[in-house]
């Protein structure tokens, strides 16, 4: 058997030894890995997602299969060497000495040593306070001097790249306030143009990232109270930092290769051809330390390619490195960003078509041929839910004029309009074609197409097409709520509503697997807190929140709290007001009237909760619940107690629908709105719940909602009496919060019910279902179990524990809270903000 050494077991490294031993089904080669790095290969791509959880399990790369899982060897054919470097390389007896000692044979040599970041020769470059962003271990040493720091201190990343982006945000998920210097004009300068650089820009500023570009660092000293950093820019201008994260480019590591003789590229990295192989025919390179024909590639995607190549050489094939996809499709602080094909439009005669929508904050420009006929490539800022059909159509004709691709009325490209050829996912190099000829050979879900094609399997930008190719082939797609729920939410609401499960823990252990993930565990949280009458923050209840319902408050831009009383129907007293008012004062609080009739309080510090809400409980106001998928309002005119056209008390209604309603825990938010007359001011067709007053009683609307996809509200049932009324929104809510989806309105949940609206009738005016009975009793259930979370937190002092911007110094006010009260309104100020921005809040 020959042996095979990987000098390095990075991502590239690691999807080389899963290639070689899927293909070597006679066993013609074993394996020796020697992985420098005191941990097996682990997703580099999704470094980031490591702060904050700090578990590198969670980045482990699927099939490490050759281990087992405590770490020993789990398959003879492969030698995994755990924190091994390899030291020299004799190329005349083939042979590998380790850091160990040991020397390793070999018949074939990959070198799959990656990059290393580069460091600009600055002065004070080598301070113990200046890191690079590259593996566990750096974050690791950053987030020691960040702790330290303390939270808002300042970071400097040198770097406005792509990683130069992702170590920001690393830096202000650790709680800092981190700067970014960048010496070419626009941040991210290889992957958009100066429209898409500017609008970036923008939209990271909003998010609280001070951006320098256009501007390099002259020097890195001991600021003048030695307890940080002085970084002095070329322009002149000094950022006081407790920390410097260098993200300035990375170099082929082709240290090893040099020193055993082998050819390099002008650039650097290890000189190979498209076989991927040295001028040594029993050495190869692979990943970003090999330089194909004099390119190195720093992205994922090629190196796949490159390892892919080799181990198909090995087994005595003649494939060829295929070239480089350069394109991305990332989300950097939430904010979508996408390039692809010529995105510069440096092809001559290209054509560029642009639409930049600054108030949306989108950016979208395609670059055409001269004819404008074919697609060359594109950019896409703020939302790059385009980019998996536009990607694929590079250097292809066009369907249709290249204005209505990407403009705001563009009619969506339908994945049937790619060619069986056209490129799916680019990561891994899977066409359309073999997508669908797995799915046609009996791949029926998204694990099985994965698992047949590597599709999806590396950055994910591609699942949205792979799941219209299903949905096109006829698959009925799995209503799994996620990896560790084969249910699907209504599936999960009737087992714990049957079994009377209580506690998340106890759910996944009996009906699901794994731990859990950010999409189960708020939804199961929600079909607790539907099911009875428990505090959501009790027990590990509080651990399964969203951010929102964690503190029981809206979070706002700038990391404080916006607090909203409830006013059921609109209503409230004099005296309430005015302890509103009073609250607002004290607190130093932004006030504004809502759409939904209430008034909100921006600017409360998360400290600060606790207190406002006692003053507003006092005075017998609770919880708003703008917060939580639950009910938000019931808005309503004034009706017949105030206005000649009113027929009926509106004021009276929906104060009693509030209050009946108030704390219902739902799949999504729910409003309603009570009309007096049909003149409708409260616009309760708009709503999901909509009442109209009628001479003979009340006409009962379901199904509409605003926002950016507004639907009408659709008739139900007509003049009905109050009691009437009232039992049937009962079964309406009910018969909603059971069947509904994760996160679906009921718009569309209505739109998705089978029958539509005929059956949703039959249900709730016919009890067609024969449980018309138990989902109103379900109801008083939750009616009578009602209690306010604001004064639930008050009278326990182990919650009011939870509510301090630092665990470990509770009487600490967070530094990075700011605001700007010079102009007509009080507005947060984030770093390098300015103050002309504002908020746009609604409920």
């Amino acid at each position: 058997m020959k042996n095979a050494v990987v000098v390095g077991h990075g991502m590239v490294g690691h999807r080389f030894v899963e290639a070689l031993r899927a293909r070597d089904t006679a066993s013609e080669w074993k394996v020796t890995v020697l992985c420098e790095e005191a941990l097996p290969a682990y997703d580099r791509v999704g470094l980031s997602s490591y702060v904050g959880a700090w578990d590198h399990r969670e980045l482990a790369l699927a099939g490490n299969d050759y281990l087992d899982d405590t770490g020993d060897l789990g398959n003879t054919a492969v030698d995994l060497r755990i924190g091994v470097r390899a030291e020299h390389i004799d190329r005349a007896t083939k042979t590998v000495t380790t850091s160990t000692g040991e020397t390793v044979d070999y018949d074939a040599l990959v070198f799959a040593t990656g990059s290393y970041p580069f460091v600009p020769p600055i002065t004070g470059h080598d301070r113990p306070e200046c890191f690079v962003y590259r593996t566990l271990d750096d974050l690791d040493r950053i987030r020691t001097c960040a702790d330290a720091a303390g939270p808002g201190a300042v970071g400097v990343v040198v770097g406005g790249g792509l990683l130069g982006l992702e170590a920001a945000n690393a830096l202000q998920k650790m709680g800092m306030s981190p700067h970014v210097v960048e010496f070419a004009p626009r941040l991210m300068p290889l992957q958009v143009d100066e429209g898409g650089g500017a609008l970036l820009a923008r939209l990271v500023t909003d998010l609280g990232l001070t951006v320098h570009t256009g501007v390099g660092t002259s020097s890195i000293t001991e600021n003048a109270d030695g307890a940080g950093l002085s970084v002095e820019l070329s322009d002149g201008s000094v950022i006081d930092a407790a920390l410097l994260v260098f993200s300035a480019g990375v170099r082929p590591q082709d240290r090893l290769a040099r020193d055993c003789g082998l050819e390099l590229g002008e650039r650097g990295g290890i000189l190979v051809d498209v076989g991927c192989r040295t001028v040594d025919p029993d050495v190869y390179a692979i990943g970003e330390c090999a330089a194909v024909e004099g390119t190195s590639y720093g992205l994922v995607a090629p190196g796949y390619s490159t390892a892919e190549v080799v181990a198909d050489r090995l087994l005595g094939g003649a494939a060829e490195f295929p070239g480089a996809d350069l394109s991305t499709k990332l989300k950097l602080m939430g904010v979508d960003v996408a390039s692809f094909g010529d995105a510069m439009a440096l092809t001559p005669g290209a054509l560029e078509v642009v639409f930049s929508d600054a108030p949306k904050g989108t950016y979208a420009k395609l670059v055409v041929s001269d004819d404008a006929k074919t697609l060359l490539g594109g950019i896409l800022v703020g939302d790059a839910a385009a980019y998996s059909m536009l990607r694929p159509l590079v250097g292809r004709q066009l369907p249709g004029d290249p204005a209505s691709l990407i403009s705001p009325a563009a009619e969506e490209v339908g994945i049937g309009a790619l060619p069986d050829d056209a490129e799916i996912c680019s990561c891994n190099g899977v066409s359309k074609g073999a997508i669908c000829n797995a799915i046609a050979e009996g791949a029926g879900d998204l694990a099985s197409v994965k698992s047949c094609t590597n599709a999806g399997t590396t950055c994910g930008g591609c699942l949205p097409s792979i799941k219209a190719l299903l949905a096109a082939s006829g698959v009925v797609m799995s209503k799994a709520l996620c990896e560790h729920f084969g249910q699907s939410r209504a599936e999960l609401f009737e087992i714990v509503r049957a079994t009377n499960t209580r506690t998340f823990s106890s759910l996944i252990v009996k009906y699901g697997k794994g731990t859990g993930c950010d999409i189960c565990k708020p939804v199961v949280a929600s079909i607790l807190a539907s099911t009875s009458s428990d505090h959501i923050l009790d027990g590990e209840q509080a651990s399964l929140q969203d951010t929102n319902d964690h503190f029981l408050a809206n979070i706002q831009k700038n990391g404080t709290y916006s607090v909203v009383p409830r006013m059921p129907g609109g209503e409230c007293t004099a005296e309430q007001l005015i302890v509103i008012g009073e609250v607002a004062r004290d607190f130093g609080l932004y006030t504004k009237v809502t759409g939904g009739q209430r008034i909100d309080m921006f600017g409360a510090r998360v400290e600060q909760l606790p207190a406002i809400w006692k003053r507003l409980v006092d005075a017998g106001m609770e919880s708003g619940q703008a917060y939580g998928k639950s009910l938000r309002t019931v808005k309503s005119c004034v009706g017949s107690s105030w206005c000649r056209y009113g027929v009926q008390d509106s004021v009276g209604m929906a104060v009693d629908l509030e209050n009946r309603y108030r704390g219902l825990r739902s799949p999504h938010k729910i409003k309603f709105g009570v009309s007096g007359c049909a003149r409708e001011c409260a616009e309760a067709r708009s709503k999901d719940v909509g009442v109209i007053a009628t001479e003979g009683g009340w006409n009962l609307y379901v199904g509409g909602n605003g926002g950016q996809s507004p639907k009408h509200a659709r008739l139900l049932a007509s003049n009905l009496d109050d009691a009437t009324l009232v039992s049937y929104i009962d079964r309406y809510l009910m018969f909603y919060v059971r069947t509904a989806d994760r996160l679906q309105r009921t718009a569309p949940w209505l739109d998705a019910l089978d029958g539509g609206l005929e059956h949703l009738k039959a249900v709730v005016c016919e009890d067609s279902l024969g449980i018309g009975a138990e989902l109103e009793a379900d109801m008083d259930r939750h009616v009578a179990g009602y209690k306010d979370e604001w004064a639930g937190v008050l009278e326990d002092e182990e919650k009011l524990g939870r509510f301090v911007s630092f665990v470990n110094v509770p009487e600490a006010i967070d530094p990075t809270i700011a605001f700007d009260e010079s102009g007509e309104r009080k507005v947060p100020v984030l770093m390098g903000m300015p103050s002309s921005e504002r908020m746009c809040t609604s409920e």
